[in-house]
């Protein structure tokens, strides 16, 4: 079994808890612990004390920089060479033989299982009813593919290219990654290792500040669908009693302000009982303290404000992201094989150097419209020992004496284990052709016929077109944003005259 536990945290006290409880349980230990530190400011020491003397070899820190939780895991299993990478949070702390159940849960995975999910326990307060937010976090007791304690094979997450960072928050981009790695046919099971999961404390205005991730339900929306709620085990919850609630009062502020006393007092009479009954749904299961009673009022009468203003400001993100799609680029990057040039697997040889029809015509609309090219292309087959760097060298000038000039060529020599952050789907090659053209990876849009290239220009904020051609999977079509038939139809969509 080869497997590395990877760690997203901003440096809570509970990772060494964690690390602890790892140090102190039975089974193999994991190759390799990545702790990716995503404090933005990492000046102070993320593990004061040290690792565990156990694990003292096995723990590495990386930075992430605040990139938020996809992000910071998509760091952590890129740096990764293990055939399976264990996510795991860091306020989980698994019980003494979760290293053996999770050898024992991956040796069971057969070839289609791409993941496995791990149980997790969230204790709560006994003789008392729990509060609203110790009922929030037992949530997880019974969230589908929660990325607090799931293994995932490397090979599914590279084909599906890793956590999507547009999602800067947790709870949606667990559900995005399990709903876009099922979409490839493979599956994903419940393992029978578990950990406990503690209510870490928190004030009285958690709730309202959780409200945030309402914006990303937009996004879930647009890229998996009216059932995604469905499909990923996400329970509806209150948007529709929220939205009225707050329309309500919005009218009564309004009629206020307009002089309508009438309106005003209906209004605000339709936002209190819409209040008082959301207060009393989450007062009254719960332990019913003068404190929680006063925290539940308070927040429930905001609380519907918050999650409509969220959910209606991740649409306009979405809006604003199609409406980029519709805005002439300032750079275009290029794949090569199997979008300028017919792929021929780890070719080294000038003379079998064929274009795709079109392809001389489509880069030469672009060289007319003044924009500026690059080609980003990942050739592991020099990592691989199967050809060279001047091979690969004279192939790419082969290609520009059949296309014409491309700007700057990036390629990346590395193969797929060598947790290089520049192999697509890792962005590195995107951000470099940005810089070295002097645009901003924003402006500029990625062509290329893989899932991988779509990937990498998602993770450094680009756009992506995919043309499709016999290789490319039926998957990687269905999740990409933008579909081009061919390389003509790609170059009319960036000049912006696709019709």
């Amino acid at each position: 079994m080869s497997v590395d536990v990877v760690v997203p945290t901003i440096g809570r006290p509970s990772l060494a808890t964690l690390l602890a409880a790892l140090s102190a349980g039975e089974g193999p230990l994991p190759g390799r612990i990545v702790l990716v530190d995503d404090r933005r400011d990492a000046t102070r020491p993320l593990l004061p004390g040290g690792a565990p003397s156990r694990l003292a070899f096995r723990v590495s820190v990386l930075r992430g920089g605040g990139v938020g939780p996809a992000g910071a895991r998509n760091v952590g299993w890129r740096a990764s060479t293990a055939a399976f990478i264990a996510f795991v949070d860091d306020d989980v702390v698994p019980d003494g033989d979760w290293l053996a159940r999770l050898a024992d849960d991956i040796a069971a995975m057969p070839p289609d299982v791409a993941g496995s999910q791990g149980r997790l326990r969230v204790p709560l307060p006994g003789g008392r009813r729990p509060t609203d937010w110790q009922r929030n976090v037992a949530g997880l007791e019974t969230a589908r593919w929660a990325t607090a304690d799931m293994v995932y094979r490397r090979a599914a997450l590279t084909a599906v290219g890793g956590f999507d960072e547009r999602f800067p928050r947790a709870y949606r981009e667990d559900a995005d990654l399990a709903l876009r790695v099922l979409r490839t046919g493979a599956s994903l099971v419940s393992g029978a290792r578990t950990a406990a999961h503690p209510v870490r404390p928190a004030d009285r205005w958690v709730s309202v500040r959780l409200q945030a991730g309402n914006a990303d339900d937009a996004l879930m929306r647009v890229i998996h669908g009216a059932g995604w709620r469905e499909r990923a085990g996400v329970p509806r919850g209150r948007r529709s009693r929220h939205l009225i609630v707050s329309v309500a009062a919005a009218l009564a502020l309004g009629a206020l302000l307009a002089r309508r006393p009438r309106l005003a007092t209906a209004s605000a009479l339709a936002w209190l009982a819409g209040t008082v009954e959301l207060a009393w749904a989450r007062i009254a299961p719960g332990p019913r303290t003068r404190d929680e009673v006063e925290s539940m009022l308070l927040t429930s009468a905001v609380l519907p404000l918050a999650a409509t203003i969220h959910w209606i400001a991740g649409w306009l993100r979405v809006a604003r992201a199609r409406r980029r799609t519709r805005v002439r680029p300032r750079a275009v990057l290029l794949d090569r094989d199997g979008t300028l040039v017919i792929d021929v697997p780890y070719n080294g040889d000038p003379s079998r150097v064929s274009i795709v029809p079109g392809a001389r015509e489509a880069v030469a609309r672009l060289r007319a419209a003044g924009m500026p090219l690059a080609v980003v292309s990942n050739q592991s087959g020099v990592a691989r020992g199967l050809i060279t760097s001047a091979q690969v060298a004279a192939v790419n000038g082969r290609v520009e004496e059949l296309v014409g000039p491309l700007g700057p060529w990036f390629v990346c020599v590395h193969g797929p284990d060598d947790a290089c952050g520049c192999r697509k789907p890792a962005p590195g090659m995107v951000l470099a052709a940005a810089a070295a053209l002097g645009v901003r990876p924003e402006n500029c849009v990625l062509i290329g016929d893989t899932g991988a290239d779509v990937d990498a220009a998602r993770a450094a904020g680009a756009r992506a077109v995919l043309v499709p051609n016999a290789v490319t999977r039926a998957e990687e079509i269905a999740r990409a944003p933008e579909v081009a038939a061919d390389l003509h139809e790609a170059v009319s969509r960036v000049l912006g005259d696709a019709r």
